[in-house]
């Protein structure tokens, strides 16, 4: 395959590509749910093709063939020079570094390895241990996704890599006839099925059942702005829909964020530091390189409350004369490479949650999401909350039902006047827009800030 890269690399520079890579990647996938009892979905799917860019006065031309066949291949290239064709915008020229490596991922075990009705009997095996009195609905579920990249491009790299996420999770949803309640849990990540095999699942089904049970007496939130603990996956919400997207630099070149220009500001209280690091150790969004052969790295977007930068592709690094960071990623081969997040969170701060709690004479805590609104051009957050607990005077009272949150990201990061220690992450799937979806994951800390609730 990279013999066959390497001459349509030659083609399109002959053809007068002033930049140019060429990207072969098959993609294997395995979804599995159960609902009761009953296998609702098993798919087991294979694709695969070839993605050729050439990048002539400031623009590029894609092309895709889902034949490897070195003529085909060829061809393709031919097209994308074509397609680069139109008014020019200015020559830039894109800071590549050359790399020449191979890097599989280190797992224990290779899901590949693994029986599908190995799968299937862990769902199962999930599934029946959420039986419990009120459980109206009991859903398991497995997922895994297996990538294997080569890239060459025109700078002289010649690379080779595999990226392999799994993921495993339960859901209850509990009935007392008047009510309707649900609750889900599991984990996720870049590993091998270890990540199933390693795990309790009597357990995590069992804990997942009761707590769905539990919010069968929870009570009507308040309303109005008050003081809010977010848990890390509503932290992390914050800060992928809002703070992360109006990060990503294809927007800041368009001047379509209102984070354009914020470099070097001050947009939040000193305790919030923002990153996006698709380094995290076995995290959901982790990646080894992105889409155009950049290594991945820890990319800082805020610090002590001060803004620091954005995340960067090949073109928006070039544009604004920095360095890619590498989140320049696509869904797969036959979409088109844009500024994307990876792992995106706030960091650690120094309290315990005890410690929120304890100095909180009132407020909410919340515990999971349902949703999130993605604003990277007003600024504006809204989330839904799947549960959360009332705080008076220090302690926690009630357990409270879904709940809605409100608010100017901003307003809401420059009132968080604390962060916990402890760091949790969460994984899943962002689409720019209502497209173009790649592996992430978001989280952080609890937080303490002020935020409008509504408690419906």
């Amino acid at each position: 395959m990279h013999h066959i890269l390497e001459k349509a690399v030659k083609r399109m520079e002959r053809l007068g590509a002033e930049f140019c890579d060429a990207r072969s990647q098959t993609v294997k996938s395995i979804g599995i749910q159960s609902v009761n009892g009953d296998i609702r979905h098993l798919s087991d799917k294979m694709m695969g093709g070839v993605c050729l860019r050439a990048w002539i006065d400031g623009r590029w031309g894609y092309y895709t063939s889902t034949s490897f066949g070195d003529e085909d291949i060829e061809n393709a290239a031919a097209a994308a020079v074509r397609n680069a064709s139109g008014a020019p915008k200015g020559r830039i020229d894109l800071s590549v570094e050359p790399l020449k490596v191979k890097k599989m991922q280190s797992l224990k075990i290779h899901p590949a390895n693994v029986d599908t009705d190995e799968k299937v009997n862990a769902v199962l095996d999930l599934d029946s241990s959420q039986t419990a009195d009120n459980i109206l609905n009991r859903v398991g579920s497995y997922s895994e996704d297996i990538r294997k990249n080569v890239l060459i491009n025109s700078a002289g790299s010649d690379m080779e890599w595999e990226e392999v996420r799994v993921r495993f999770r339960a859901m209850s949803i509990a009935s007392d006839g008047e009510h309707m309640e649900r609750y889900y849990n599991g984990p996720d990540g870049t590993c091998g099925f270890e990540l199933v095999k390693d795990l309790d699942i009597e357990r995590l089904g069992r804990e997942t059942a009761k707590e769905a049970v539990l919010m069968l007496k929870a009570k009507r939130a308040p309303n109005g702005s008050i003081s809010v603990i977010t848990d890390p996956m509503v932290s992390g919400l914050l800060a992928h829909e809002v703070m992360g997207h109006a990060s990503e630099a294809d927007e800041i070149v368009k001047k379509r964020s209102f984070l354009t220009d914020a470099v070097g500001k001050e947009v939040a209280s000193p305790v919030i530091s923002m990153y996006d690091d698709g380094t995290v150790p076995k995290a959901h969004g982790t990646i080894l390189y992105d889409d155009e052969g950049t290594p991945a790295s820890r990319n800082a977007i805020i610090e002590n409350g001060v803004y620091k930068g954005y995340m960067h592709t090949l073109e928006s690094a070039s544009i604004m004369g920095v360095k890619p960071t590498g989140n320049g990623r696509a869904e797969n081969f036959g979409k088109r490479v844009w500024s994307r997040m990876t792992n995106t969170f706030f960091g650690p701060g120094d309290r315990t949650l005890d410690d929120l709690i304890a100095d909180t004479k009132y407020g909410v805590l919340c515990d999971k999401m349902v949703n999130g609104m993605e604003d990277p051009v007003g600024g504006g957050f809204e989330a839904k909350v799947l549960r959360g607990f009332l705080i008076e005077n220090g302690k926690i009272t009630d357990m409270l039902r879904s709940f809605t949150l409100t608010g100017r990201a901003l307003e809401i990061l420059r009132t968080t006047d604390a962060a916990t220690k402890d760091m949790i992450f969460d994984g899943g799937m962002c689409g720019k827009g209502i497209e173009d979806w790649v592996n992430v994951s978001s989280g952080g800390p609890y937080c303490r800030s002020t935020i409008i609730v509504g408690g419906g």
